[in-house]
């Protein structure tokens, strides 16, 4: 394969699919498939990343496939080959136990992921099932997870494009106020022996260091939660969800740093299904439904100056690729992939923004997942 890859999880979630854009762009001369499907069991697999280099795959896969059975962590070469399961962990039964949003850090050394526990002698419960989620960390080549633990209801890691910091959303528990809804300014502690009240599961974003030794909250809200961490491709910026009230997301940005202010981007009401920042790190593309008068989910530009409610700009795709979400650039900034009403399409964007379906025939609803930019083909991967 010659790259850019995409690749995608099988909408029966049994296999994983690489598309090779390169290859797509020779056409009949490269002399190798556009398409490569690789199968790894019968289990429910989830491609999440690419090694540093490209040679590798890093996907979750359900044991046996039953539904509800715990995942585990692999990585396999492109190629479906040497594939390895990758956390060691025996202080739990195997059923009590999974993981899940693993992401490989930029130097290639180090995998972060939430590691889902129950069952846990002694443990901070996390939600009414019963579980606990922790921000672990491994190393590549696989061995026992160390814990980045604050509260035992940590999601989301994502790893700074420097590799030196881990962004990520945990929630708390808190006391609502005078309704029952997160727009409520939250009331005091109730007195002891007073009736139980229901309690808000509500989160802000924190980082730690990549050696776990600074960790700080980034976000302070009173009410709502912020979500999808994304760090701009410089590193300066981290782009965030933040939901008021349900139903309520809003655009935010925050620089990695302890104190720094939040900049809300938007402020009207709609539904963000996914984002991703610009290559040059100058602004936010969207999937965003009910936005600017607009009920169906498009692609959208969101400025990081002024107020996206009006100055933000529909994307120019093409008029038939509708439902828009999952946006993904390659690494170089010359692609787009995006899901278009279940199906995959690649769009040229940097040239006439000419676009192709990769699976029409084969539709899905998992994110597209790029080759990173060392990728240089797989007949340089050992």
């Amino acid at each position: 394969m010659l790259g850019p890859l995409v690749a995608v999880t099988t909408a029966e979630q049994d296999g994983i699919l690489l598309y090779d854009v390169g290859v797509m762009e020779l056409g009949t001369d490269a002399g190798s498939p556009v398409r490569r499907e690789l199968t790894f069991g019968r289990g429910w697999q989830q491609v999440w990343d690419f090694s540093p280099d490209g040679c590798r795959i890093l996907f979750t896969m359900n044991d046996g496939g039953a539904v509800g059975s715990p995942a585990r962590l692999y990585s396999a070469r492109i190629d479906g080959t040497d594939m390895r399961e990758l956390v060691q962990y025996d202080e739990l039964a195997a059923s009590d136990w999974s993981v899940w949003e693993p992401d490989w850090s930029p130097d290639g050394a180090n995998i972060a992921f939430t590691m889902i526990r129950q069952n846990r002698p002694g443990a901070e419960i996390s939600d009414t099932t019963g579980h606990e989620y922790h921000l672990a960390v491994i190393d590549a080549a696989g061995g026992v997870p160390e814990f980045y633990s604050i509260t035992g209801d940590e999601h989301e890691p994502q790893w700074s494009p420097d590799g030196q910091w881990l962004a990520y959303t945990s929630y708390e528990e808190r006391v609502p106020g005078a309704d029952i809804i997160s727009t409520a300014v939250p009331t005091i502690e109730p007195a002891p022996g007073s009736p139980e009240i229901p309690l808000l599961r509500e989160a802000d974003l924190w980082v730690v260091s990549a050696d776990a030794v600074t960790k700080y909250r980034l976000t302070g809200f009173d009410v709502g939660s912020a979500r999808t961490p994304r760090w701009s491709p410089d590193g300066f910026l981290i782009s965030f969800i933040y939901a008021p009230s349900p139903n309520n997301d809003q655009f935010w940005i925050i620089a990695n740093q302890q104190g720094a202010l939040q900049t809300q981007l938007s402020s009207a009401a709609s539904l963000i299904l996914d984002n991703t920042w610009l290559p040059d790190s100058t602004a936010l593309l969207a999937a965003v439904r009910d936005f600017q008068g607009t009920a169906q989910n498009r692609l959208w530009r969101i400025p990081l100056v002024g107020l996206a409610d009006t100055d933000a700009q529909q994307y120019p795709l093409d008029a038939s690729l509708d439902y828009a979400d999952y946006p993904r650039y390659s690494a170089d900034g010359r692609w787009l992939a995006l899901r278009t009403a279940y199906a995959l399409a690649l769009v040229d964007v940097g040239t006439d923004f000419s676009y192709t379906l990769l699976d029409e025939d084969l539709s899905g609803n998992s994110p597209p997942v790029w080759s990173p930019a060392g990728f240089t083909g797989e007949a340089d991967c050992n």
